[in-house]
């Protein structure tokens, strides 16, 4: 059996050793903000745009997280209530008048959702109008509503925007990680996201990998306008990462496009918990399909070295220690440990203990199930379903319930 084991194991262990010195160094886990912002000689003035439906819970630690930051120019916010049937507004609004700062916060209701729009960035397409109109400003915040922002957290943005001349700068935020289930997923998404969407890549001028984490984008208004704003991304799953994309390739009449820049953040943090496996899952199943295309093909061509890099080491390790094939056992533990110590670096983020970074696999393992259960419940035509209601992905978005569905489609995981 070792003429099989061997090369399997062998596979994995060069596939590790591929992402660790030629992916950008992307487990390194190092690109952050700078701790203290270099001086500026004028601070520019700030809108920020924050889409909510449905938020309650969290909306007014987060506008309250907005309206006390430390920066030194203008900074105001524009909620835009998205067909919310809770009190999200009325709390936004008290949480401004207990700072003494209702004057700094509009409200404004969101229109019924015209087809082809995802609900999300029909909700922030009004809220830049609003913006506009209130004030001008060289740079939007696009910011979630259940993001907790640390003080300092505009003024380090628009320092690296400026200093570095970025047009797009955004935070991958801390996710909220306190329980069993937590624990075990919510660093290996992280981890993922990095993997496929190098940061140093990202933030590298002349590279073509291009992201963003939707929470927290600071976006410099000229460059919206060059990609000719939201509509431009109107009808995208993935709309952080297709914006990031825009900004990044599209150029202006002059042949230039803009520089972006994304990070982790410790600090700024999402209020958001997840409620168990079953939570997690919805998540991740309701859209994982649709962001390969509804394809087949791609789903397995996405899978199969999905399987091979993660799923495959420990396997191939109990398989081949059993039948003594010593050279596959090797090459098995050997991709296991270069994995466990590529994910060191975003456990430590989390504050997981090192033992826990051999749980990749299985961490892993529930994401590939996910996956496959998101192209399952397509293909029974289920669609997307979130509190209690089943999307049509073939149908107008016209409705309040598939606009509902879909603002929920990149609203856990930012």
């Amino acid at each position: 059996m070792a003429w099989l084991l061997t090369p399997c194991a062998g596979a994995a262990c060069a596939a590790w050793l591929f992402l660790l010195f030629c992916r950008g160094g992307f487990w390194r886990a190092d690109q952050r903000l700078p701790p203290e912002p270099g001086p500026l000689l004028a601070w520019p003035d700030i809108m920020a745009v924050i889409p909510a439906r449905n938020e309650a819970d969290v909306i007014g630690r987060a506008i309250h997280s907005l309206l006390v930051q430390d920066y030194p120019a203008h900074f105001s916010l524009v909620l835009v209530d998205d067909h919310s049937d809770d009190d999200t507004a009325e709390i936004a609004r008290a949480a401004a008048a207990a700072l003494g700062r209702a004057d700094r916060l509009a409200i404004i209701s969101s229109a019924a959702l015209p087809a082809g729009w995802m609900g999300k960035m029909w909700a922030v397409n009004q809220g830049i109008a609003e913006a506009r109109r209130l004030r001008d400003t060289p740079y939007v915040l696009l910011s979630d509503a259940d993001i907790e922002h640390e003080p300092g957290n505009l003024r380090r943005l628009v320092a690296l925007a400026e200093t570095e001349r970025r047009d797009l700068v955004s935070l991958m935020v801390h996710l909220h990680c306190r329980s069993s289930w937590e624990r075990l997923l919510i660093p290996a998404f992280v981890f993922f996201f990095q993997l496929l969407y190098p940061f140093p890549l990202v933030n590298r001028r002349g590279s073509d990998v291009a992201a963003a984490a939707g929470g927290c984008m600071l976006v410099r208004s000229r460059a919206l306008e060059r990609i000719g704003g939201v509509a431009a991304i109107h009808d995208a799953i993935i709309d952080d990462c297709a914006l990031a994309r825009l900004i990044k390739t599209r150029q202006n009449d002059k042949g230039c496009s803009g520089a972006i820049w994304l990070g982790l953040s410790e600090r700024t943090r999402s209020l958001r918990p997840y409620n168990g496996l079953r939570d997690i899952w919805g998540t991740v199943a309701r859209t994982a399909y649709t962001q390969l295309r509804r394809s087949p093909v791609l789903l397995i061509g996405a899978m199969l070295p999905f399987a091979l890099v993660f799923l495959a080491p420990p396997a191939l390790l109990a398989v081949s220690a059993i039948t003594g094939a010593g050279l596959a056992t090797t090459l098995a533990g050997l991709a296991w440990v270069t994995m466990a110590a590529c994910y060191g670096p975003t456990m430590r983020i989390y504050g997981e203990p090192v033992f826990r970074t051999a749980l990749l696999p299985l961490a892993a393992a529930f994401y590939f199930a996910m996956t496959f259960d998101s192209a399952r419940r397509h293909w029974l035509g289920r669609g997307g379903a979130w509190k209690g209601r089943t999307c049509d992905e073939t149908a107008p978005d016209t409705t309040v319930s598939t606009q509902a569905c879909h603002y929920a489609d990149r609203r856990n995981f930012g």
